[in-house]
């Protein structure tokens, strides 16, 4: 019997086995891919997005200062409905009314207009006596408590001088009558244009304007309460005076005081204004 030979070199691997067992045809692109199956019972992953942690403390901060401005605004709301109520309960109790002030009379003693000096000005040599009268209207226990009262006259819209009349209490239903002389500050120089105007309406025989302003403090006490020193401001219009026509004469042209009306403004301080 013959013996086989068997060869000790190992033959060449198939195609087949170079290409993962599987035999690609000739003419093909490649090993054909396996599609995955679609399986509809599958669950899907949920998409949970990322939280902005800075989006989220400004919305905080938003809330926050909307409530804190929510919070505010109801408490002023509170302390003006508060303070509505209180004045209306005071109101009703006390029913107050600020002072009134008249003038009573004017008097004219002196009222020339010097010559021009060597500067080409013209000074004002006057004297004004007048009568104020101030009247507390309220009933109750309401009583002003008056600073000194600065007075300010003009006549024929030109400044004939200034006064102060003296600190007086005013209690409720009380009527106090003062007098004041008003010298005119002869240190004072008036342009032509001034002069002409005055001269004018001086030589009306219906008499010419007089105005008088008056400036005080006022203090309001209504039994044991006191309150602030809150500023008024009088001005009282509607005055006729008349020119002395003697100028030696030692009696004063008095002037008529029947349509005189004095109007009284609260003049009230906030920082550094007034109003």
């Amino acid at each position: 019997m013959a013996d086989r030979v068997y060869p000790t070199a190992k033959p060449n691997p198939p195609p087949a086995a170079l290409n993962g067992g599987s035999t690609i045809p000739n003419g093909s692109a490649g090993p054909a891919k396996t599609g995955q199956l679609y399986n509809p019972n599958r669950p899907r992953p949920v998409y949970r997005p990322q939280q902005n942690r800075r989006s989220n403390r400004s919305c905080s901060c938003r809330k926050c200062c909307c409530l804190t401005f929510i919070y505010t605004l109801i408490a002023i709301l509170s302390l003006l409905l508060l303070a509505a109520i209180a004045g209306c309960i005071f109101y009703v109790l006390y029913h107050p009314k600020h002072p009134k002030f008249s003038v009573s009379s004017i008097r004219i003693s002196k009222f020339n207009l010097s010559s021009s000096d060597s500067s080409g000005f013209t000074h004002l040599n006057s004297r004004l006596d007048f009568t104020l009268t101030a009247k507390n209207p309220n009933k109750k226990k309401i009583t002003f408590v008056n600073d000194p009262t600065s007075v300010k006259i003009s006549v024929a819209g030109v400044d004939a001088g200034n006064a102060t009349l003296p600190a007086f209490t005013h209690v409720a239903g009380n009527t106090t009558i003062m007098k004041a002389t008003v010298i005119s500050d002869r240190t004072r120089n008036f342009d032509s244009d001034t002069v002409s105007q005055l001269r004018s309406d001086l030589s009306k025989k219906s008499g010419f304007p007089v105005s008088v302003e008056l400036n005080t403090m006022v203090e309001v006490q209504i039994g044991k309460i006191k309150t602030k020193k809150i500023g008024i401001r009088v001005t009282c219009e509607g005055i006729k005076g008349f020119q002395p026509k003697n100028a030696s004469s030692k009696t004063p042209t008095p002037g008529t005081t029947s349509d005189a009306k004095c109007k009284v403004d609260l003049r009230i301080k906030i920082w550094k204004f007034t109003f």
